[in-house]
């Protein structure tokens, strides 16, 4: 059955757990929709682990579009969530509705995923109101690194564990079916959890979150730039890569292969009669 943003929401009252990683490409998307993950993110952080940047700043609308569709064709039943990327969305709510349309038709999302709590809730609402699905993101929102200085927990103290609680008070209110939490401390993100009627997705939030997401070259170990406190390598797929590419290497340096059987023959005969 699709997974849908309807689905997505309803799994938290049934008091059933979601799963998402990113994706950012066909083949990678076919094969998450071959498994039991619930949510694909078509994450900004695409600009991190497959473009090289620095952080998420420099990606474009055309990045995220051209990965969005991508991934699109290649899951048909997982949920497709779509980043808005930095200043797509920022500089008014027309903009908002816009961007967020073209990840919808020309991306090929199934919802779209902004940064931000009471200082976009207008957007937000706006966006919903025009038909389509939105998964807000609070805590440390990485668009903003440089207004933070630098990636670090949020919601410590007193006055920023307010701010987060109402910013997920106000993405509720303003129609998100559910909210990123981002390195948020556990206690917090519990308390958000139980106050909140939509579903909370964790990412370094702890494990009574009602969702978790992973980077998909994080939790296979195909990223080692870094490698954040929250996240749990399920396999070390990046060694195996490499240890194939010397297989392959050694294999094509002493001859075995190609091997007779990765050949194409023909009648040799032939052979003889050109000049």
């Amino acid at each position: 059955m699709k997974n849908t943003a309807v689905t997505f929401r309803e799994a938290k009252q049934k008091g059933l757990r979601q799963t998402m990683v990113t994706a950012y490409d066909y083949s990678t998307a076919k094969l998450v929709d071959a498994s039991d993950i619930n949510a694909i993110l078509v994450g900004d952080s695409l600009g991190n682990v497959i473009l090289g940047y620095e952080d998420t700043v420099s990606v474009t609308m055309e990045d995220m579009i051209h990965h969005s569709a991508a991934v699109a064709r290649g899951a048909k039943n997982t949920l497709i969530v779509t980043d808005m990327p930095f200043m797509s969305y920022q500089t008014s709510v027309y903009d908002a509705v816009v961007n967020a349309g073209r990840l919808m038709k020309e991306g090929r999302a199934n919802a779209v995923k902004l940064e931000g709590g009471v200082k976009v809730a207008e957007h937000i609402r706006a966006i919903v109101d025009a038909g389509i699905p939105v998964c807000a993101h609070i805590g440390m929102t990485p668009q903003s690194v440089n207004a933070f200085g630098g990636f670090k927990v949020q919601g410590k103290g007193e006055a920023a564990a307010q701010q987060l609680l109402d910013d997920a008070r106000a993405v509720q209110e303003a129609g998100a079916f559910a909210v990123v939490l981002e390195c948020v401390p556990a206690p917090l993100a519990k308390r958000v959890t139980e106050m909140l009627d939509i579903p909370t997705i964790g990412i370094g939030a702890g494990p009574d979150c009602d969702a978790q997401v992973l980077v998909n070259q994080d939790m296979l170990g195909m990223f080692s730039d870094y490698v954040p406190k929250f996240v749990r390598r399920f396999a070390d797929v990046g060694t195996i890569m490499t240890n194939a590419y010397n297989d392959y290497h050694k294999a094509v340096c002493d001859g075995t292969f190609p091997a007779p059987e990765h050949c194409f023959k023909m009648d040799e005969t032939v052979l003889s009669k050109l000049y």
